[in-house]
């Protein structure tokens, strides 16, 4: 009987161990409703932040040079560095719900022009993903791939 008792005690360490060495991400996304009101609001405060132009030349010379998701303070080449902080104040100027909205009109308008197809443009569009991210901004991520086109 001491024996099952010990085994049994051992057993349940063992399944605690499991559950504390066990970790849960979860990844939510969100959907914002139609709000006309909202929507004006951002389409606004992008006009004021120049549609993000910074942003569309950090994006475009990152698609055109392979550019890399590595940090803000760790990117190797001084010019990048200013044009993505020139990027980041634009996106922080936006309420955070604007946010995403802008990062896609960024993408929209250099789509617009017409000088990136193929590679360049899906190498863009993967780096305007993760663009909120590099600057430190929530929300981490935006969602480009279906709204853009």
């Amino acid at each position: 009987m001491a024996k099952l008792t010990i085994l049994a005690a051992a057993a349940l360490l063992g399944l605690l161990a499991l559950a504390q060495a066990t970790r849960t991400t979860i990844t939510t996304t969100v959907v914002e409703e139609d709000n006309p009101g909202q929507q004006q609001r951002c389409r606004e405060q992008i006009q004021r932040q120049k549609n993000l132009r910074n942003c569309q030349r950090y994006l475009q010379q990152q698609a055109r040079g392979g550019g890399s998701d590595v940090p803000m303070i760790t990117d190797p080449n001084p010019h990048q560095q200013q044009q993505l902080r020139q990027c980041c104040e634009q996106l922080e100027n936006l309420n955070e719900q604007c946010r995403c909205e802008g990062v896609r009109e960024a993408v929209r308008q250099q789509r617009e022009q017409g000088e990136m197809q193929g590679e360049e443009m899906r190498e863009m569009m993967q780096q305007a993903e993760n663009l909120p991210s590099r600057c430190n901004l929530s929300p981490r991520r935006c969602q480009i791939q279906a709204s853009v086109f």
